[in-house]
């Protein structure tokens, strides 16, 4: 077995530990995407509270909450994923580079000289000493405005965010999480589309780092009480050692790495595809099944080979990756608009068979349908 195996190994068993939430943000920061979360409101406070256990104990990242609602302006989104530049968080820590030239190489713009910089005054407001988080948890963003989900749209794609007094440049590792409620309204259309991945919390699956948490800080301290514990960050980055973290940037790296490796056959492509072309011919599909969807279809697929110790993409692995790539995007069509009514079906008859019918029902169904390769 060669070092590179061995290595995968290692990787592809680490993996095997972490939760679903936890396996969620490996794959988005592996490909450089982002995911929608959703969980009942009983759930969704301590969902958040898990997020930031697990983008700074887990992978030693910044993160920030953004609590979204129809009055959140566009001023409002754009200094709620900002956070102290303070050069804490594990990977601006590891590459010792001053925080000017890691903010001036993101954003292509000419560094000013070192020079010139302690001569000359700050010559923006203190919010611009501030940066982007490698993690941004935008809270119920999809009851915000089309203005504000327009502005989320345009960090995602261009990864810079526009303020009244300075462009932010994302960060590398860079990753933003839409909160929302289980069953509340879609994210606008172009938004939706974009973010690569979606799941469902559900109580039951439990929040393990934050359980942990509050058993550790209930055996500190007696008297507190158990509230006390649950809160928007539950650690500060400069708390925690740097070398605790479970994945590193550069184990993130080789995982990217293996993903560009992963080979697969011309019999899996065509299961691939056959699975998008049947959902878009479903009688219960109205829409979704976007040229974008396909891509992260693909990218995922991938994605996932490397985590389960393979170079290859199984069929297996492509019926996983669907259920994770369409569910936020498939749109259900309505009775009235069923393609078999323009030839005379009955109406009461098309409303008995979509009752009830769910995106997930579609790519059961689907994945059911099509025939998977030997």
């Amino acid at each position: 077995m060669s070092m590179e195996e061995s290595e995968g190994r290692f990787l592809a068993k680490k993996v095997q530990s972490l939760s679903d939430i936890e396996l969620a943000i490996l794959l988005c920061l592996v490909v450089d995407q982002h995911c929608i979360l959703q969980a009942e409101e009983d759930v969704i406070s301590g969902l958040e509270a898990e997020l930031h256990i697990v983008a700074s104990e887990v992978f030693g990242l910044t993160c920030q909450s953004l609590e979204c609602s129809n009055s959140t302006t566009l001023d409002d989104f754009g200094s709620g994923i900002l956070v102290k530049d303070d050069g804490s968080d594990y990977f601006s820590s590891k590459n010792g580079k001053l925080r000017e030239e890691r903010f001036f190489s993101s954003s292509e713009t000419p560094r000013v000289s070192d020079k010139r910089t302690s001569k000359s005054p700050r010559p923006f407001s203190p919010l611009d000493s501030r940066r982007i988080a490698n993690v941004v948890i935008a809270k119920n963003l999809n009851t915000a405005s089309a203005q504000v989900q327009t502005q989320a749209l345009e960090l995602i794609r261009g990864k810079r965010n526009f303020t009244r007094t300075a462009v932010h440049a994302a960060p590398k590792p860079f990753l933003f999480i839409a909160l929302n409620l289980t069953g509340s309204p879609r994210l606008t259309t172009h938004l939706n589309d974009h973010f690569f991945i979606s799941h469902s919390h559900r109580a039951e699956d439990g929040l393990p780092n934050l359980e942990e948490l509050n058993h550790k800080d209930s055996i500190s301290d007696d008297d507190a009480s158990t509230s006390s514990v649950v809160r928007s960050t539950p650690r500060a980055p400069e708390d925690r050692k740097m070398s605790s973290v479970v994945f590193t940037q550069d184990e993130i790296t080789k995982l990217t790495a293996l993903t560009a490796e992963v080979r697969i056959s011309t019999d899996v492509r065509a299961y691939l595809h056959n699975i998008v072309v049947f959902m878009r011919l479903h009688r219960a599909v109205r829409g979704g099944i976007s040229a974008m969807a396909t891509r992260h279809f693909d990218a995922l697929s991938h994605a996932l080979a490397p985590l389960h110790a393979l170079n290859y993409v199984s069929p297996s692995l492509v019926a996983l990756a669907a259920r994770k790539v369409y569910p936020h995007r498939i749109k259900i069509t309505s009775p009235e608009d069923e393609r078999s009514m323009q030839w005379g079906s009955s109406l009461d008859a098309v409303k008995s068979i979509l009752d009830g019918v769910t995106a997930e029902d579609v790519i059961e169904e689907v994945l059911q349908s099509v025939e998977v390769p030997l």
